[in-house]
């Protein structure tokens, strides 16, 4: 008997992750553009936590890119400015699948920083000019005093954007795809960027 083919195409890596982004936003009950984001210190200590994707596609950047938004003063905020690369994790639980991107990472331009924070809701971007991001706080009291006190001052104006508030762009160098199989024979495909174009090779579950 033949084995099953292949079912993750060895195709553009922006034009496959777009598939499966699309298939998540049918099928997941909140946020699929969810991502674990992992970040290092200049000692390679490691951090991760979940953040949003707020852009991607293959005309970011140099080659194409995935860009969230930070606080730069936060813990994530430093380890970035210290040692500029990171690790992305998509996991799709309904549709048991995920994808691994790893690469550089550089700040967006302040246009496109001042275009998302102003797309936010207002309560959003009154949230991010109130908060000390990863700081001690004595009490959420404290924190929600703050946003009332912006409230009131800019009433009627536009928030302005905190300089610390900010976007990075990631730009891969590696993408894997993961796709979960019957009695853990899973499929893999790793996509890697050589200076002329994506190249890829299947690995073993």
């Amino acid at each position: 008997m033949k084995p099953a083919q292949d079912a993750i195409p060895d195709s553009n890596p922006f034009e496959l992750f777009e598939e499966w982004f699309a298939l998540a936003k049918e099928s997941e009950p909140n946020d699929p553009n969810a991502m674990a984001l992992a970040t290092a210190t200049p000692g390679a200590a490691p951090s991760v936590r979940m953040v949003l994707l707020k852009g991607h596609g293959p005309d970011l950047g140099e080659r194409g890119g995935f860009i969230f938004y930070t606080n730069a003063q936060s813990r994530k905020g430093g380890e970035i400015l210290a040692n500029p690369q990171a690790a992305l994790l998509f996991h799709w639980k309904s549709l048991r699948r995920q994808i691994r991107i790893e690469g550089p990472l550089e700040e967006v331009n302040g246009q496109m920083a001042d275009d998302y924070f102003h797309s936010r809701h207002p309560d959003s971007q009154l949230g991010s000019a109130a908060s000390d991001q990863s700081r001690p706080l004595d009490s959420r009291e404290t924190y929600l005093h703050r946003v009332e006190e912006l409230r009131a001052e800019y009433e009627g104006r536009e928030i302005p954007r905190p300089p610390h508030w900010t976007g990075f762009l990631l730009t891969p160098t590696r993408i894997e795809f993961w796709h979960d199989r019957a009695h853990r024979l899973h499929e893999r495909r790793q996509f890697n960027w050589s200076g002329s174009g994506w190249s890829s090779m299947l690995l073993y579950p």
